[in-house]
């Protein structure tokens, strides 16, 4: 049962559950997983792993979480599933066709969910929102659909509904904007030293279109016009002001991974700070089991809200559509030749 779960996102330190994770999990209840390459070997391999992760979880739709993009941001590869092309080059469509740049995303978001439910994988953290600037970072980089919010909300609802059609849950990230970042937030922590107006004008706009999706992820970001002493991840006022009140978003709120250098201290302490700020579940991806203790610790029950809001995500788990995948493969291999 959801309810039993306890607000954290856990990760496999390898190919196959240790017994020491395994009576780990049961005891502090993951309410979901993620998988990285260390995790990914053989297509039966994968497979194994994702059932034990949901045996763990404790119910079927268990959420079991990838990033799963295209381009640099591919944690199966071929043979395992094909190479898409990063966002970017949606983007570059657009510019000239935006309607057939919108079916492309549609249908990369319905192939991933194809690729992805081949091997139990029920969750996908697509699409990337955020609107990259001149002098950025290049963490986001081509991972990003374009520089135009407009554009970039519209190829990313269609990435999501693809994704969903295929029963797959989305996961739109980083809210409120990564795109500005100058550093990269897996090595650093990014500051952001942009006015609120520009953030409001450019940044939130795809995020507030595509607020009515079940699940976001946080940026480990620093916007001192906003708040100039916590990351987005543990500011109050980021969550409630921003993402709840200016953008709107009402879904499952998960921090981006906590083990990432640009938080700094107590695993402990940071859990509880980020879930004291707004957050829903805390997610910890390298697998170090001293530090998922402190995390566990850290991660109480699911609370009335985030429960009805973690049920709202599993709600989509499983309710896709059959489709033809050969003929969807050949439409989008046509479209995608004809980028450049």
């Amino acid at each position: 049962m959801t309810n039993a779960s306890k607000a954290w996102i856990a990760a496999p330190s390898g190919l196959r559950l240790t017994a020491d994770e395994k009576a780990f999990f049961a005891d502090e209840r993951p309410w979901g997983f993620i998988v990285f390459g260390r995790n990914i070997g053989e297509a039966s391999q994968v497979r194994d792993l994702v059932a034990e992760l949901k045996e763990a979880g404790g119910r079927a739709t268990t959420p079991v979480f990838v990033d799963q993009e295209g381009g640099r941001v591919q944690r199966l590869r071929p043979p395992l599933a094909p190479a898409y092309p990063p966002a970017a080059d949606l983007g570059r469509l657009h510019g000239r066709d935006p309607r057939l740049a919108e079916r492309a995303a549609w249908l990369q978001g319905r192939l991933l969910a194809l690729d992805l439910a081949g091997f139990g994988l029920n969750a996908d953290c697509i699409p990337c929102l955020d609107v990259p600037v001149p002098g950025a970072d290049s963490v986001i980089g081509d991972r990003a659909y374009g520089k135009d919010p407009q554009v970039v909300a519209a190829l990313g609802r269609a990435a999501a509904d693809g994704l969903m059609a295929g029963g797959l849950l989305p996961v739109m990230k980083h809210v409120p904007g990564h795109g500005r970042g100058n550093a990269d937030s897996h090595l650093a922590l990014p500051q952001v030293d942009a006015a609120r107006e520009d953030l409001e004008r450019t940044d939130f706009p795809p995020f507030a279109a595509l607020a009515g999706l079940p699940a976001a992820m946080t940026a480990h970001v620093l916007y001192t016009a906003i708040d100039a002493r916590r990351p987005a991840t543990l500011s109050p006022i980021v969550i409630e002001e921003v993402i709840r009140g200016t953008i709107g978003f009402d879904g499952l709120l998960m921090t981006d991974d906590m083990s990432m250098k640009a938080l700094q201290g107590d695993f402990y302490d940071l859990g509880r700070a980020a879930l004291t700020a707004g957050c829903d579940i805390l997610l910890h991806c390298n697998g170090d089991m001293a530090e998922m203790r402190k995390i566990a610790h850290a991660a109480p029950p699911l609370g009335r809200e985030t429960a009805r809001r973690a049920a709202a995500c599993e709600a989509v788990i499983g309710q896709g559509e059959r489709a033809d995948e050969p003929a969807l493969r050949a439409e989008f291999a046509g479209i995608v030749s004809r980028v450049a």
